[in-house]
């Protein structure tokens, strides 16, 4: 069998709170699933369901309060993995007086990328995400989408193993989500991992494999999109929001 690429065994979170002294608040609660190399795996779940807990946790910049979190085959603690991993975060906040090209040689150099694989790299990264031809402008005068296509590039500079989205269709407009499919399904293609989030379920739909759905940090749901998709009294196919809607019902 292989390894997981990430993995999660019995998790849980709990926050101090200065208005709940001894006893916390629980952001996850017991909660178990794998990814498998190759696929393309959609966390979903309602707001304040745990899903920006776990992927700290994934990404080291928490600790579970109890349980065990792996990457690659590694525990979370081991940092060495990090470098296989690109992350699209859901709020960027690059420098503004950076252009494109000069924040994605910066993160390049600062990930160890050599030169000569870098400056190719670079141009053919921006080309891809369609801002080859405002490459050379301040950040600060792109509109959220632009930054958006930016931060996607930025992910997938050092070509990671495991992509991770977070909420990576938002301010995108139809064509740019095109791309942003085209993307993902080329990654897998490369038998990569791609593990995304979001709430544009209908985004989803086409280009994911498997979904865990959390609810008030518990797991609800992993399992196959198709296997949610079809009815289980009627047979029928079903939209994702219709098979989502009783399972995220705390």
């Amino acid at each position: 069998m292989p390894t997981p690429v990430a993995e999660f065994v019995d998790v849980t979170k709990t926050y101090p709170s200065t208005w709940r002294p001894g006893r916390g608040v629980q952001a996850l609660r017991g909660v178990s699933f794998a990814v498998e190399p190759g696929e393309v795996f959609a966390l979903l779940g309602p707001n304040r369901a745990g899903k920006t807990t776990l992927l700290k946790i994934l990404l080291g910049l928490c600790r579970p309060s109890g349980g065990r979190a792996f990457r690659m085959g590694c525990p979370v603690s081991e940092r060495s993995t990090l470098a296989r991993v690109g992350y699209m975060h859901e709020n960027q906040g690059f420098p503004r007086y950076l252009t494109a090209a000069s924040l994605l040689k910066f993160a390049g150099t600062l990930a160890s990328i050599q030169p000569a694989v870098l400056r190719p790299r670079v141009p053919a990264l921006l080309e891809m995400v369609g801002l080859s031809d405002r490459a050379r402008e301040p950040i600060a005068h792109y509109s959220k989408g632009m930054v958006q296509r930016l931060a996607l590039a930025h992910a997938l500079l050092a070509e990671p193993d495991l992509l991770v989205l977070d909420e990576p269709a938002e301010g995108l407009d139809w064509a740019a989500r095109g791309l942003l499919r085209e993307i993902i399904a080329a990654h897998r293609r490369a038998g990569k991992t791609v593990l995304v989030v979001s709430h544009a379920l209908a985004e989803l739909t086409p280009a994911c494999d498997r979904l865990a759905v959390l609810v008030e940090g518990r797991l609800a749901y992993c399992g196959p999109l198709a296997a949610i998709l079809r009815d289980p009294d009627t047979g029928r196919q079903r939209s994702l929001e219709a098979a989502l809607a009783p399972i995220c019902r705390p």
